[in-house]
């Protein structure tokens, strides 16, 4: 019985369980979401909210700290610069583990473990992502109308000129004409 022996040996040595968790939180601070196995996940999910914590402090102190645990510079000052202040007015939970079912190769439980609020920031970035690719058709459609050249089919249907690059109506049209060149 393990009575009294807490946290996870994860099949593997001291320094290599140290640092194999070392990359999985670097890796969770760097891209807000990892897929891994579900004993894996639960044993980063206290030490991400480790560093987390370290980070509303935001002291010399702390920084080193969290430099001593984190593999990259980039993944301290993200800590520190972004996920600090986000996760300031909160108390703990910063983590959260899903089971995703089990991995195709040896049938192992998978699972993300990912930042609360991580999935708010993507779909804003990829709100703003999608605004600006809209802006930027609309505007190329309108230079196009004034004088550049456009595909064959865009000359027939006019509606596609502005349609062209979103690419949404292709499938939309009728058979284009054969003509004798090809």
């Amino acid at each position: 019985m393990r009575h009294k022996r807490a946290g996870f040996k994860l099949k593997r040595d001291v320094a290599g369980r140290n640092s194999l968790l070392r990359g999985l939180v670097t890796s969770v601070i760097e891209e807000e979401r990892i897929i891994t196995t579900v004993p894996k996940a639960k044993a980063a999910k206290p030490l991400v909210e480790k560093m987390i914590t370290l980070a509303k402090r935001d002291t010399l102190h702390t920084r080193r700290q969290a430099a001593a645990f984190l593999r990259t510079p980039a993944s301290v000052q993200k800590l520190f610069d972004k996920l600090g202040a986000r996760f300031g007015q909160r108390n703990g939970g910063y983590t959260r583990v899903v089971r995703l079912g089990p991995r195709k190769g040896d049938g192992a439980e998978q699972a993300m473990l990912e930042l609360v609020g991580s999935e708010l920031v993507k779909r804003a970035a990829d709100r703003a992502k999608r605004r600006e690719e809209r802006l930027k058709a609309v505007q190329q459609g309108r230079e196009e109308e004034e004088g550049e050249s456009l595909p064959g089919f865009c000359k027939s249907y006019p509606l596609l000129a502005r349609l062209a690059s979103t690419r949404r109506a292709i499938f939309l049209l009728p058979p284009l004409p054969q003509t004798e060149d090809g």
